[in-house]
């Protein structure tokens, strides 16, 4: 890649990510973020946007990186400790043999993400109520989010996602994802550019017939008959239509009947109910 390419690349990721970080509110001043660090080009590339922006950016926040050794056969350990080292950032290595127990319980065959992510997920978060963080930073790009959101379609009967920003049960943690408005393609990109130490997770890596798997072939399919259509779809999970959907949790179906009363006793045009509820008349399917 020229160095002009690669100038054109910096710029466009660090322009989305500080989007990313501005739409959601993702880090204040005086906040201390923990960036969770697995060895893969995503968290890679998050570390070295957020310490880009960190040298410019109008309010002061302190950075830790964090990787969780989970103990998987093989793994470099070396690595990151060495590169974190040449950056001159703070940073934790914790140790804990998630993987172990994921091999026990995990049927062969069955996936693993699940339990390894609950198992990561209470390491990080126990760390991060013991050393005082704010916000934990997590590498998840654009399609990731698009890729949940079908998982839950086809697999979970729920319309839902992973948030730019999380507010976790026991509301002791937010969580960011700074890298939300950032494709894929372009993460692989920079990361190759950078000649990033890419450490593969034997997990993830062992289970090619995975239902996520599954779903990114299915996205790049569309992606390649139909040049846009991810972006599509999470410009749609931007902008939700409420009353559009079906759920009585979420939106006052009920409520519609004594809004219409109302509206005949006041004189209120009805096209401007439907305007309230998103679509012109017009547009009703029905």
């Amino acid at each position: 890649m020229t160095s002009g390419n690669f100038k054109r690349l910096q710029a466009r990721l660090r322009g989305l990510v500080g989007k990313a970080i501005d739409d959601y509110r993702m880090i204040a001043d005086g906040d201390r973020v923990m960036v969770c660090l697995s060895g893969g080009k995503d968290s890679y590339t998050l570390l070295d946007q957020l310490l880009s922006l960190q040298r410019s950016a109008p309010v002061r926040f302190e950075l830790l990186a964090v990787n969780l050794d989970q103990k998987q056969p093989g793994f470099p350990a070396e690595v990151l400790p060495r590169y974190l080292d040449g950056l001159g950032v703070p940073y934790r290595v914790i140790q804990q043999n998630t993987y172990a127990v994921v091999k026990r319980v995990i049927p062969d065959g069955k996936t693993m993400c699940g339990l390894c992510s609950r198992l990561r997920r209470g390491a990080l978060y126990r760390f991060a109520a013991e050393n005082g963080v704010t916000k934990i930073a997590l590498g998840h790009h654009r399609d990731d989010l698009v890729e949940t959101l079908f998982l839950n379609l086809f697999h979970g009967g729920r319309l839902k996602a992973m948030p730019p920003k999380l507010l976790s049960d026991d509301r002791r943690h937010v969580v960011i994802r700074p890298l939300c408005y950032v494709p894929e393609r372009l993460i692989a990109r920079y990361a190759a550019a950078r000649q990033f130490p890419i450490i593969p997770c034997t997990l993830c890596g062992s289970q090619p017939n995975s239902q996520r798997i599954a779903v990114k072939q299915l996205l790049a399919g569309w992606e390649r008959e139909h040049p846009g259509r991810i972006e599509a779809i999470f410009s749609s999970m931007r902008h939700v239509a409420v009353s559009q959907l079906a759920d009585p949790a979420a939106f006052d179906f009920a409520g519609l009947d004594a809004r219409r009363r109302a509206a005949d006793v006041d004189g209120e045009d009805p096209r401007s109910l439907a305007v309230a509820y998103d679509a012109p008349p017009e547009e009703q399917p029905f």
